[in-house]
């Protein structure tokens, strides 16, 4: 991922909060053809200190569950169109569009397993976290007649991360006025997405201060 040394984030708690925001990543390795291999997936997060690790599953009909060694991992965050126009400089600094973004990158070794108890952990686990999300309390028992064939259907893997790549381009290589302007513009818009923009750029600025090169 191209990132311009403004843009890097190495606090970890950034990562945290990308995939607490959203789970489901785009997991890529390299077909036999030479060509990327893609899965979008959800994930269980792990992290202790900087060991980060990466749990899920694919069907054991996707051809990309047979795949062992390095694997990369995008992670989506909140992003949105600036417009020139919001700037107060635009005319003075000849300003251009722009979009904002917060993004991750992650690679690592993939591992794969399919024994039953480990399957069964995973699947108990991935409902666990995610029925909790929405409020509700569906649970997986593989003891159950109607879960247990699911075990067959999956191969379970786990990404052991090993590099890590935290871009947030949120304004910080502006002046202080375009910044507040841009969040300011964004809330205007009143739309989930560019709200949400504008209050990780709030974010970003209460944890880092004016950062802005101008």
């Amino acid at each position: 991922m191209f990132a311009q040394r403004a843009f890097i984030e190495t606090e970890l708690l950034w990562l945290d909060r990308l995939l607490a925001r959203d789970p489901f990543v785009t997991l890529l390795t390299t077909g036999g053809d030479g060509l990327p291999e893609l899965t979008r997936v959800p994930v269980l997060y792990r992290r202790e200190g900087h060991k980060v690790e990466l749990i899920g599953h694919w069907a054991r009909a996707n051809k990309q569950s047979r795949h062992l060694g390095r694997a990369k991992v995008l992670v989506n965050g909140p992003q949105g169109y600036v417009s020139a126009s919001w700037y107060p400089d635009k005319e003075s600094a000849a300003r251009v569009p722009t979009w904002n973004y917060a993004a991750a990158e992650l690679v690592g070794e993939l591992h794969s397993f399919d024994d039953t108890a480990a399957l069964a952990q995973l699947l108990s686990d991935t409902s666990n976290f995610f029925e909790a999300s929405v409020g509700q309390g569906w649970q997986f028992d593989a003891g159950l007649d109607d879960h247990a064939p699911s075990l067959r259907a999956i191969v379970g893997f786990r990404l052991d991360v090993q590099q890590i790549q935290i871009k947030l381009k949120l304004s910080q290589n502006h002046p202080q006025a375009n910044q507040l302007a841009v969040i300011k513009a964004l809330h205007a818009l009143n739309t989930p997405d560019a709200s949400e923009l504008a209050q990780w750029m709030q974010l970003y600025r209460s944890e880092h201060g004016d950062q802005s090169d101008d």
